[in-house]
């Protein structure tokens, strides 16, 4: 069950490849994302070490958690993936010019997950076909509709 997804990653790079990664939450940014006040778009992960984390996603507190903790809204949250996952990322982005882009946060089974996807940026034309693709498909879907009346 998808809990948001980050569209701008779809049309900012060529998506290679998904993971599915755990997150660690604390317990009131669990409440916050359950009741939907949280967003990836500007989001994006990096490998410190041989850990990846994620930067920048935010996540509203809500106006009836604790008021004696201070709660920091874009903390650095660390990503949980299996070792042999994160050594065969890492060696993809150093080398090859991939970046991490989380794609989309879901449920799984009562946990949160966040995918992320190894991704190659888009350039300018590309951005500008894929658009002009996306537009053709929708006059086709429509054309299609109307003559099925």
């Amino acid at each position: 069950m998808s809990i948001t997804v980050n569209k701008k990653a779809f049309h900012d790079y060529f998506v290679e490849e998904k993971y599915e990664a755990g997150i660690v939450l604390e317990g009131w940014e669990v409440k916050a994302i359950r009741a939907g006040r949280m967003n990836i778009k500007e989001s994006y992960v990096i490998i410190k070490g041989a850990e990846l984390f994620l930067i920048g996603m935010h996540i509203t507190p809500l106006t009836t958690a604790s008021t004696h903790n201070k709660h920091d809204p874009t903390r650095t949250r660390k990503l949980l993936l299996h070792g042999n996952e994160i050594s065969k990322l890492i060696g993809k982005v150093e080398r090859a010019g991939y970046a991490l882009v989380p794609l989309d946060l879901h449920f799984l089974r009562g946990r949160i997950k966040l995918e992320i996807g190894l991704a190659k940026g888009k350039k300018q034309h590309d951005k500008r076909a894929a658009a002009l693709e996306k537009d053709s498909k929708r006059e086709a879907q429509r054309a299609m509709k109307e003559h099925q009346r």
